[in-house]
């Protein structure tokens, strides 16, 4: 038992770390589309939703003559990942079925943390409950599951 629980301590602690050392400052990286700075196009280039899925770092570069840093390109393949499955936060959100199916095996903090960028309290809330005691985190999760679901 105490192996156990000093795994998903460990576990927390890795998510915690590793949220914290991809984007130190504590703000979200942002998958809006309109973050990526377009101005530098020339005039008869237009961009629309459906051709900036389909845009590569090497178009931009050869449109723009700058090439995107690494958090740059991550930005533009978020944005395009978003425009394709027109989900994310604030979106449409998942199926009932999957997410009470996740919320029984104790996996629903991660489906509201992955719909809120973890950036809200919610899905720490539902993990901290999870862990302590599964039917609290469960119950949570029913509770906010309009918050996340279609």
């Amino acid at each position: 038992m105490k192996q156990k629980i000093s795994l998903v301590a460990a576990l927390l602690f890795a998510v915690i770390f590793s949220v914290n050392a991809i984007n130190p400052s504590n703000k979200t990286i942002t998958t809006n589309p309109t973050s990526i700075d377009f101005s530098n196009f020339e005039k008869s280039t237009t961009i629309n939703g459906k051709s900036l899925t389909n845009i590569t770092p090497n178009d931009i570069q050869k449109l723009t003559g700058k090439k995107l840093s690494l958090k740059e390109v991550i930005k533009l393949k978020a944005a395009q990942k978003l425009l394709k499955s027109k989900k994310g936060p604030g979106g449409e959100g998942y199926s009932k079925g999957i997410f009470i199916l996740l919320a029984l095996l104790g996996w629903s903090w991660l489906l509201m943390g992955i719909q809120d960028d973890f950036s809200g309290s919610t899905w720490l809330v539902n993990l901290l409950l999870t862990v302590l005691c599964w039917l609290p985190g469960f119950i949570h999760s029913l509770v906010h599951m309009k918050d996340y679901t279609k």
